[in-house]
């Protein structure tokens, strides 16, 4: 197997120390190649190492990891963070689809991080793109989302989106233009992502955004006639908790 060349850049020793243990005993194919404490460390260690993967924290010294990815020369590598941000900014981070750990790192969350990393590695354009819509979406109600796919990355605005449908573990979005883009994670990571949003999951295997229901049909469950033409069933336990977001919804538009 194939050694991960990976940088570490931390602005405490300590946070170093354990990180480096953790990955030396929890992913044996990460081979750390260099280590820093501050921005300017920092470019400088991945222009000398030319690492494939670095974990980066985000607040430093000398200003934040941010800086380090628009500052360094040399750019073929992924990067996961490493953060202690609240629930609200790490939001952000799953909304653009980056890779992301957790202070205090939990060893089960670094694995998970790694093999992410291995089943998803960015292109620098998709990193740029990805820290394009962060940017955007910290400290604000976000309003994209990056939908990653086999063929490559997709930033789909949420009002192009129609719904969302489970098969096992794949999600696929309908999209206003009539387009499906099938991504490989479970509809409940998007119900997480868009339940502040106008979407509402209905059923099992559906989430509808609330824009584009034209009738609801009553019935035990009942069913939605969205503005496609396609009818989706509400699952009879979903139906208040539905009907409730719907009528809020109708007021506040």
């Amino acid at each position: 197997m194939d050694k991960i060349r990976t940088v570490l850049i931390d602005d405490e020793k300590s946070s170093l120390i354990i990180l480096e243990k953790l990955l030396a005993r929890h992913t044996p194919e990460v081979e750390i190649v260099g280590t820093a404490q501050s921005v300017a460390e920092g470019i400088e260690v991945i222009e000398e190492k030319k690492p494939d993967l670095v974990f980066l924290d985000i607040s430093m010294p000398d200003g934040d990891g941010f800086e380090v990815l628009e500052k360094v020369n040399y750019k073929d590598f992924d990067v996961i963070f490493v953060t202690a941000y609240d629930q609200y900014a790490i939001k952000a981070f799953e909304f653009a689809a980056l890779h992301y750990i957790l202070k205090p790192v939990k060893p089960q969350e670094l694995v998970e991080a790694v093999e992410r990393y291995k089943n998803q590695k960015n292109s620098l354009a998709d990193l740029e793109e990805k820290l394009k819509l962060l940017s955007a979406n910290l400290g604000q109600k976000p309003t994209k989302l990056v939908l990653p796919t086999s063929s490559g990355m997709h930033i789909i605005d949420f009002d192009d989106i129609i719904r969302c449908e489970s098969s096992n573990n794949y999600t696929t979005f309908f999209l206003k233009d009539g387009k499906k883009i099938v991504v490989s994670k479970s509809i409940q990571t998007y119900e997480k992502l868009l339940k502040d949003s106008h979407f509402c999951r209905i059923h099992n295997k559906h989430i509808v955004n609330l824009k584009y229901i034209k009738k609801y049909v009553r019935g035990r469950g009942g069913y939605v006639v969205l503005a496609n033409g396609e009818q989706v069933d509400v699952s009879e336990g979903r139906k208040k908790q539905f009907l409730e977001k719907l009528s809020q919804y109708t007021i506040s538009s």
